[in-house]
């Protein structure tokens, strides 16, 4: 028998828990990329200075160039170095920047060693003491207003083959096991509990279930289950927490509901470990009855976290459960808005240099941004809100500072027809290893370059697009302005339109619209 009782002893006064964030009304982030989840191609210099190694992408399982291989080489030391890493890699002055770039969001991936509780040591290799430096960068960021995204961006088991950004790189992909689903689910019961009762988690507004799955939906078995567990459980555990979900197929618990405004934290996870009634489904009483000790456990290492009497907590908003968006994967693959119970927001990745998207060229690539439909695709698929969580300026061919202005206007244009845009990364490495990466992936760095405006909501030339969106994208953002002035206007029409034949054809229609009122 788990028993909560120690604990109350020191945690008996009534005390209260910031709300979790709210969405911001337009996203304006960045990743924290390379900071939890090493990605050594944007720091090469210090990954080499640590002790790792450089290998081809496809061939990264060769050689050091994994947070698993590297733990996995040096045992001994690979804590203190990430520890070190960790310390200096993001800092009060990078938080400051962001603010100062007027950035409201960040996006932080993270792995799910950061839980260590669910890390198997005999077979899985990664750094210990992560979650203390996660609470350290959250309050830093809560000081300077900006909200966070939690995003599992390496969940057990690995998500995807030879890629350094899932902690291990290996062509053993079995995450889309129901054994590493379970573990992921734990992850997300723990995550949820601490934005709820640890206040300076009350930045984050929103939990991803996974980063960037495999494409092919044949190769993620039990992905759409997953899906929906994840929902479940974060409202599990926000049900016994007693924050209330407008509209969700929730049922109570066990805990006896009354006018009180403050919960008995204790007496509550006391009640669920010790096999109180649950009234969920068996995998998330399951879940639950695991991450809960887990939870008291980091109580005793994370200053703040408390399970006393808490107030405060129903008025909490529920956190925003997060997936990549539907388009994500083919092959008849799961519609994330399935799993919706509660707020929900859908993330999409666009990266042109990687091919595929845009025939190598400046034409090319403007007129592919400036007519995206993802946004209102996204929306008939019921996955709205939806915002571009990684996007980055670089491209496949040799571009000019010139273009560089253009591309960042357009893509910016794009992405902000959704919730927002989250830019890929917050920096990058200066250094001769690196080279001049910086110039394409590093937010601060475009801005200095004059690629961005300091401001992130504003563009160097609103009209950048005009000159690139085809017919059908004309005619239809034509007809949303024109419905949108029918709707406000009731004695008079505004023409905008450049050719005679347009302008005839309005008024036409504008006379038609007032012969039948």
């Amino acid at each position: 028998m788990y028993s909560l009782l120690p604990l109350v002893v020191g945690f008996c006064l009534l005390s209260t828990v910031s709300a979790t964030a709210t969405i911001p009304n337009k996203i304006y982030g960045v990743n924290l990329g390379s900071w939890l989840v090493l990605e050594p191609w944007m720091l090469p210099g210090e990954w080499l200075r640590m002790g790792g190694q450089d290998c081809e992408r496809f061939h990264c399982a060769d050689c050091i160039r994994s947070e698993f291989a590297f733990v996995q080489a040096y045992p001994n030391t690979a804590d203190q170095k990430f520890n070190e890493h960790w310390d200096t890699w993001f800092t009060q002055d990078d938080v400051n920047e962001l603010k100062d770039l007027g950035i409201n969001t960040v996006r932080i991936p993270l792995g799910y060693w950061i839980v260590e509780a669910i890390v198997d040591r005999t077979t899985e290799f990664y750094p210990r003491g992560g979650l203390k430096q996660l609470r350290r960068g959250l309050e830093q960021l809560k000081n300077a207003g900006i909200v966070a995204i939690l995003v599992h961006h390496a969940p057990p088991g690995v998500s995807l083959p030879n890629e350094v950004f899932t902690g291990r790189c290996t062509t053993d992909v079995e995450f889309y096991t129901d054994y590493n689903y379970h573990r992921a689910l734990i992850w997300a019961a723990v995550m949820t509990g601490l934005s709820h009762l640890h206040p300076d988690f009350s930045t984050v507004f929103a939990i991803q279930a996974v980063n960037e799955p495999i494409n092919d939906a044949n190769k993620t078995p039990g992905y759409g289950d997953y899906q929906k567990n994840f929902v479940k459980t974060i409202r599990a555990m926000e049900d016994l927490l007693g924050i209330k979900v407008h509209q969700s197929r929730r049922r109570h618990h066990s805990r006896d509901v009354d006018a009180s405004d403050s919960l008995n934290v204790t007496s509550v996870f006391d009640n669920m470990i010790n096999q109180g009634p649950c009234g969920y489904e068996k995998e998330i009483c399951d879940v639950l009855r695991e991450a809960l000790p887990i939870l008291i456990d980091i109580s005793f290492e994370l200053p703040g976290l408390s399970f006393g009497s808490i107030s405060g907590l129903d008025r909490q908003p529920p956190i925003m459960t997060n997936f990549m968006d539907f388009s994500w994967q083919y092959n008849n693959a799961s519609n994330p808005a399935d799993a919706a119970i509660g707020p929900q927001g859908y993330d999409d990745h666009l990266y042109y240099v990687f091919g595929g998207v845009a025939d190598p060229n400046p034409d090319a690539y403007l007129r592919s941004i400036c007519n995206l439909q993802r946004v209102q695709n996204d929306a008939n698929n019921r996955n709205n809100p939806l915002w571009f969580g990684e996007w980055g300026l670089a491209t496949e061919f040799n571009n000019t500072d010139e273009f560089l202005v253009k591309w960042a206007d357009a893509q910016k244009l794009a992405y902000s027809k959704g919730a927002g845009w989250i830019f890929e990364n917050f920096k990058i490495e200066k250094s001769e290893e690196a080279g001049d990466l910086a110039r394409e992936w590093s937010y601060p760095e475009a801005v200095r370059r004059g690629y961005f405006l300091r401001d992130p909501a504003a563009l160097h030339d609103p009209n950048v697009c005009d000159p690139y969106i085809s017919p059908a994208n004309s005619t239809a953002t034509n007809s949303t302005a024109t419905n949108s002035t029918a709707a406000t206007s009731t004695g008079f029409c505004i023409i905008r339109f450049s050719s005679s034949f347009k302008k005839l054809l309005f008024v036409y229609l504008c006379l038609l619209v007032f012969m039948c009122l």
